[in-house]
């Protein structure tokens, strides 16, 4: 696999004088098999998340069932470095484990080295394996972080290059990655070769059981996540970087709602969407250095604050929907809802009590395309260019109170429609006008195939500021080769609080920027 040299704020090994990660991007070793008797191995590297000021989430995933011990320390060489309690792993959580760091100084690179005993001979330990993330400012310093999504889907996998966008961004360092859904494809089979419209072949250089077919069973949809972290260049971005991520409707199957109906699928023996949603939401919480909610241990949805500049608010489109429908009410109803009473009530007041200088709303979907489900409507736009209706009464309301609150500086970052843009929405402009001009910007795919452009539905005004997409003679689902990935880079300056929004592709190719100015409170 084609190896990308990088330059990172700091390249480190791994202790005892054996070197796991060559360097935070030299590549990882591929996960092992394991052997009995043999030394209990880390099989998928480290994963960092939801970083803030003062805490951090961490994970790991053994081979065996281990006990695992963890140090963290505010140096590489881990002197004077403090151990925290060990933590057991089992087969009931894919021996995964994840923990959250508490406690830690803001600003400061956070050092984190963990290290496998075997439960069943614990004379038998495994070589460690070493992390590194940086807190969150408590004062104003420059901020930068990327965001994408849709990685591995349309049955583009690793092929020779590997998942090149991943370790393009980690080119430019970034505080954190922000990814914005369908982070597996788990109705997306990979098989060994696909043939391209030149008559060359994709080869998949790696193809497991699990990623063979439809995810059903828990350890299917488990498995989609560990073919991700078998790509070089993503392990080789989790080890420094942390990810906050979100879900769309992949992570379960294609445009799943209360409608989504599977009785004529022959891919699926198991026919019930709330069973697969289950069993997906379990693994993407097993895989993924989320934080557990404790009032409500699955949600999605959440705040990261980041220092004084950044709060990110990450919204769930997909768990409180209603059904997707043709449906062009004109009352809100639940059935009419894709965030959810409860969402919206708790996004109101967090933005409200937000004193951060730019609120990031970052969603799973696009709020201006239109992106249908056959007759249906899967995202928010229903392309009908009028009065807000269905799904968007309930973003109308929003924008709304956003408005009449006094919140500035709100930006919108999604990915989903696998093409990059750029859309200022402009009242002006729209149908429904009670609202603040806001942008929103469009990122991905980061490694799957290639569609787009959608249309725009002019309810709330969007203008198309930029757009790169494949045109018509190059057709739709192209393969990662053909060089439309996209990634979004977000720069804060300290000095100036200006917020720059870049949109990039996967071989470094700056494609649009602009400089948003930050408006000050009355």
């Amino acid at each position: 696999m084609t190896s990308f040299t990088v330059s990172t704020r700091r390249k480190f090994l791994i202790g005892t004088g054996v070197t796991a990660l060559a360097s935070a991007f030299g590549g990882l070793a591929m996960p092992a098999i394991s052997r009995a008797g043999a030394r209990p191995l880390f099989t998928h590297g480290v994963q960092s998340g939801d970083v803030d000021t003062t805490t951090g989430m961490i994970w790991t995933r053994t081979d065996r069932p281990a006990r695992v011990q963890f140090e963290i320390s505010n140096t590489e060489s881990f002197k004077d470095a403090t151990r925290l309690t060990s933590m057991d792993v089992l087969p009931d959580s894919d021996f995964t484990v994840k923990r959250l760091l508490e406690n830690l100084t803001p600003d400061q690179d956070i050092f984190y080295r963990m290290t496998a005993v075997d439960l069943d001979d614990v004379s038998a330990s495994s070589e460690p394996i070493v992390g590194r993330f940086r807190t969150a400012p408590s004062a104003r310093r420059n901020i930068r972080f990327a965001w994408s999504g849709d990685t591995a889907g349309q049955g583009w996998g690793i092929d020779e290059v590997g998942m090149k966008t991943y370790a393009t961004m980690g080119r430019h360092e970034p505080d954190f990655f922000l990814h914005s859904g369908d982070t597996i494809y788990a109705d997306g089979a990979i098989q060994k070769e696909v043939d391209l419209k030149d008559g060359t072949k994709w080869v998949n250089k790696v193809v497991t059981e699990e990623k063979s077919k439809v995810a059903e069973t828990l350890d299917e949809f488990r498995g989609q996540w560990k073919y991700n972290m078998m790509d070089e260049h993503v392990r080789a971005l989790n080890a420094v970087c942390p990810t906050f991520f979100q879900w769309d409707d992949h992570e379960v199957i294609n445009n799943w709602s209360a409608s989504k109906d599977l009785t004529a699928d022959d891919r699926y023996k198991v026919k019930s969407v709330p069973l697969l949603q289950a069993r997906a939401a379990r693994a993407f919480h097993e895989m993924t250095p989320i934080r557990y909610t404790p009032a409500e241990p699955g949600r999605v949805y959440r705040k990261i604050a980041y220092g004084p500049m950044l709060d990110v608010f990450f919204l769930d489109m997909r768990s409180y929907r209603g059904p997707n429908s043709d449906s062009m009410q004109e009352t809100l109803t639940d059935e009419a809802r894709i965030l959810g009473d409860q969402q919206v009530q708790w996004l109101k007041r967090e933005l409200a009590n937000s004193r951060a200088t730019w609120k990031v709303i970052a969603a799973d979907m696009p709020i201006g395309l239109v992106v249908p489900d056959g007759e249906k409507i899967e995202a928010v736009a229903n392309g009908d260019n009028g009065a807000a209706r269905g799904r968007e009464l309930e973003i109308a309301d929003l924008l709304r109170f956003i408005k009449n609150a006094g919140i500035e500086n709100t930006v919108w970052l999604t990915a989903d429609v696998h093409y990059t843009a750029a859309h200022y929405y402009n009242p002006d402009k729209a149908q429904f006008q009670d609202f603040k001009p806001f942008w929103e910007f469009v990122s991905g795919p980061l490694h799957a195939g290639t569609f787009g452009p959608n249309d725009l539905d002019q309810t709330f005004g969007p203008e198309l500021k930029y757009v790169k997409a494949p045109s018509a003679e190059q057709g739709a689902n192209l393969p990662p080769s053909a060089g439309f990935q996209f990634f979004g880079l977000v720069d804060i300056d300290a000095a100036t609080e200006q917020m720059t929004v870049r949109l990039m592709d996967r071989d470094d190719v700056e494609l649009y920027k602009v400089t948003l100015d930050p408006v000050r409170s009355a």
